[in-house]
Formats: structure tokens, sequence, C-alpha cells
């Protein structure tokens, strides 16, 4: 086992991975922008180097720097995370060239599977079924066009070095298609440096799901059941859940085997994810590898029973898997809801300032995973996830149960957050049936988000402000209510001098409940 892992990264995962680190008896160095000098990674690790500014192409991108930061400590290897360097074959290679444990897939896997294309062909041969489509990118319009009309509009144009939505558009007839290309493009070049776009058919009203495989360097590769990440928004993930109400034992282990054959024609070694699109008739899409941890690992974790990030950190240091794949079924119900410092109410803005009050959910099957406090300030510029708040239980209903009381036991005052969004997702009845899509989430957006007026959240706020219209007599100022807009500031004085937390008072009230004044 390592004696000092370096963490490069921010935020809750690089908490996540100091914690797994601790349980190991390993040390871990941070490393942290001047915006995160007081985050609390920087205060959890053993040690905490500053690399930089806070724009993350001076600090936590610039990995010649982490790889200096690492050697001068005494760090034997690199824990990357997700984001940043993660999925760079670049900085893997250059971490094991600098004689040091890149903890993640080696570089060649990275390589292999980095490119969409480059896996799509990598999948064929290995057998696995993909998205009809071309394997390489198109030269032009024109070779684009005579691709969309062999397999029939509409087709779905995707960045080959993309993720996360960028370089993708949807083409419903042929005349669209030469401009959604050259959009396509540009967005590509700016988002990965690399403008290479291929075409495939578009899969009418799938799921998204996702397999996680865990693999040694001695030739051991199991997959741990799938993960529904079908909530999505201009294709980012908001809620996952693990595992999936559309998928049975048989179609699991198919699946199953089919992502541990990618995995296997990849070289993969460490953690990694296959991600499927799964069609009404039960058919299924390979579409690409991430290599790396998932954001959404948690829900694998807790219906599996394994530390996903401990297992990354042993296999790097050489350990074989101690378990085979009829060792894993799952077990209850995981969802994951991400905590995003965004206004839902206002096309998902993001929000900035002081967190001025911090309450967190707890109880019976409730883990937060987050990397904020009272007093963290939020800025742009990062990634605008805060945390992920995951509950797991026995059955999906009661999962769904759990997750609304945690997310009504939230509190973050000080900014705009997507909590009450994800109240109104688990009062969903299309939602709590299980009937969902990747475009499920887009077409209840408008309701989802509209300003609330039941009659609980109504009545809370109505005993909030009649709180502070009796702390304000005490204290012998105005007998009226404060407006939302007049009670803007984080706290309220009482008769006797003590502090309030906002979310006793009426604007505390309104963002806990998604309402505007």
């Amino acid at each position: 086992m390592f004696s000092k892992v370096l963490v490069a990264n921010r935020g809750e995962i690089a908490l996540r991975i100091i914690r797994a680190c601790q349980e190991l008896g390993v040390k871990t160095v941070a490393v942290y922008s001047e915006a995160d000098a007081s985050a609390p990674h920087v205060r959890e690790a053993d040690e905490a180097v500053l690399v930089g500014p806070p724009p993350s192409s001076q600090s936590y991108l610039v990995g010649e720097r982490l790889i200096e930061v690492a050697k001068r400590t005494g760090a034997e290897a690199i824990h990357p995370g997700y984001g940043f360097l993660s999925e760079r074959a670049w900085f893997a290679r250059a971490v094991r060239d600098a004689g040091l444990v890149f903890i993640g897939p080696p570089a060649e896997a990275i390589d292999a599977m980095g490119s969409k294309t480059d896996a799509r062909q990598l999948a064929i041969k290995a057998g696995v079924p993909v998205v009809p489509g071309n394997a390489e990118g198109v030269k032009d319009a024109e070779e684009a066009l005579a691709i969309a009309e062999s397999y029939g509009f509409p087709v779905l144009l995707k960045a080959a070095a993309g993720g996360g939505g960028k370089g993708m558009r949807v083409v419903r007839q042929a005349s669209e298609l030469a401009d959604a290309l050259a959009s396509a493009r540009r967005e590509a070049k700016n988002a990965f440096g690399d403008d290479a776009v291929y075409v495939e058919k578009y899969i009418e009203g799938p799921r998204h799901v996702e397999i996680q495989v865990l693999a040694d360097s001695h030739g051991n590769v199991v997959h741990l059941g799938e993960r529904e990440c079908s909530v999505q928004r201009r294709h980012q993930k908001m809620i996952e859940e693990a595992p999936s109400v559309a998928v049975s034992p048989e179609l699991r282990a198919r699946m199953g085997a089919t992502a541990v054959a990618a995995a296997k024609a990849a070289g993969y070694v460490n953690a990694g994810t296959c991600e499927f699109l799964l069609d009404k008739d039960g058919q299924y899409y390979f579409l690409e590898m991430n290599t790396r941890i998932q954001v959404e690992h948690p829900v694998t974790e807790l219906v599996m029973g394994l530390d996903l990030v401990q297992w990354q950190i042993r296999v790097a240091a050489g350990e074989r898997l101690p378990f085979t794949q009829k060792d894993f079924t799952p077990r209850g119900w995981a969802i994951e809801c991400r905590i995003t410092s965004e206004d839902p109410s206002n096309g998902f803005l993001p929000s900035t300032g002081r967190i001025e009050y911090l309450h967190l959910p707890s109880g019976p099957g409730v883990r937060w995973d987050g990397g904020i406090e009272a007093g963290s300030v939020v800025g742009l510029h990062y990634d605008p996830m805060l945390a992920k708040l995951i509950v797991h239980a026995p059955t999906r209903a009661l999962a769904i149960a759990r997750m609304r009381r945690a997310l009504h036991e939230l509190t973050i005052d000080g900014i705009e957050t997507s909590r009450a969004f994800h109240l109104r997702v688990m009062d969903d009845a299309e939602f709590q049936r299980g009937d969902i899509t990747i475009q499920w989430l887009e077409q209840r957006l408008p309701t989802l988000t509209s300003p609330t007026d039941d009659a609980e959240t109504l009545q809370l706020a109505a005993i909030a402000a009649a709180l502070v219209a009796h702390e304000e007599r005490t204290a012998g100022r105005s007998s009226a209510a404060p407006s939302a807009s007049a009670d803007a500031s984080a706290a309220t004085t009482n008769a006797s001098g003590a502090s309030a937390p906002a979310s006793l008072t009426w604007a505390g009230v309104a963002r806990r409940e998604g309402l505007r004044s």
C-alpha cells in the first residue's frame, strides 16, 4: 500500500478520496487554488500545497506542477478524481514517466476509450452492440448527409472527443444538417480542441443506463451492476439511482458481460463505467466508456456494499480483487441528487455568494458527500456542483420517501440551489413509477421549475413570517411582517440580540421551499 497520495482535485471528490485514504492509513497531500485556500479538503489533508490562481487552467489543470508537488512532498501516487485531468492520457503517461503511480487506468486504455469513434471501433471488434453510425469523424456536410440518409432521420451528431453534451446536435431533417454540423464542430473545437464529429442513428425515447466495472492488473474484471441515469438536462445528469426499474436480473447479466468484454478489449485496469442506451424493447447499445470514477459512484457502493475509491487505491497498489462476479447482487435501492449552486426557477442560472447557514440531513440511510460548509464562498470558477445527497433503503418507494425527507431537512442559505427542484422530482408521479427516459426531464421542466403553491409550503412560509413579525414587535420595531425583498439578510436579530438562522426568516423559507415573493 502507498504511504502517501496526492489528490489532484478539489471539492467533494477531493474530500471523498482523502477519507478513503485515511481509512487505509495513507497520508494525503491536497492541492488548492487561491480561491480554495479555506476549502474543507485543504484542512482535512495531512498536507496542502498552493498550485496557482483561481482559473483551473492555471492551477488544477497544470499537470506538470501537480507532478512536481507530488515528488517534492514524497507522494508515491496521484489520484485525479473526476473531471480536470482524470481522463487525459498524456497526464497518466506523465505521472508514470515521473516514477509515480496514476490511480486510474493505464494511459493506453484512456487513449483507446477517450475518443468516441475509437471506442466504437474497439467495441465493434469485441462484439459489443453499438448504436448504428459511422466509425470516424465525417469530412464534410455531404458525407454526413449520405450517412444520415442511410440510417434515416432523425440522427445525432456527436463530437468524437466529447462528453457532457458538448458538440452534440439532434437533426430531424436533411435541411437542418449542414448548419447543425457546423455548429457542433465549432462547439467541439472550443470544448475539446478537436472538431471531429460523427453521425449515429438517434434512438427515440431511450434510457441512459451505465454499468460499473472494476479490474485489477492481474486479469480479473467484474461488473457491479447498473445505474439508471436518465434524469438529465442538456445531457447533464441530475439524479441517479441503482438499480434500474427497467433492468431485470437476466438483462443485468447480459449488459454486465458486455461491459466486461469492452473493458478487457481496452486492456482496462481500475474503476470505469460503460454507458449504454436502453430502448423500450430491451435492446441496449454501447455509447462510450468513462475511464475514471464517476460522480454517481455512491449509489453503486450502497447497493453493492463496496468502497469503490478504496478499491481504486488498492488496485493501483497492485492488489488482486478478492471477489468474483457471483459475489455481487444489488441489495436495496439507492438514489443520488446532485445539489448544485443553480437557480432552477431562473433557467438554472449559476448562483454565487457566501453560504451563511448550512444544516445537513441525517438519519437512517442518508449520506452526504459535500465539499462545502457554512462560510464557504461559491464563485464562478468551477463546476456548480456543491455536494451529492444519497439515500439507501430496502425498496425504491422507501428510497424516494427517504430522499424527500432528507431534502426537507437540508438547508443551504445564502445562495440558490437545486434543492427545491429535487423535491419536486421526488413528488412527481411519473418519476415515482420509474416512467422516465433521457428526454423526460426536458419535457417536465416547466412544471418542475415553476413557483410552487402547495399548501404545506405556504403554511411553513406563513408560520415563519409570523415568527419574524412577533420577534420584531417584541424588539420594538415595526409590527408589519417583512417582505421577502426587505428580509434578504442572512439572519434576523431577536429581542435578546441573538441571531436567528436565515431558515427562520421569510426569505429563508422562500429559498428552501422554492417560493418567490
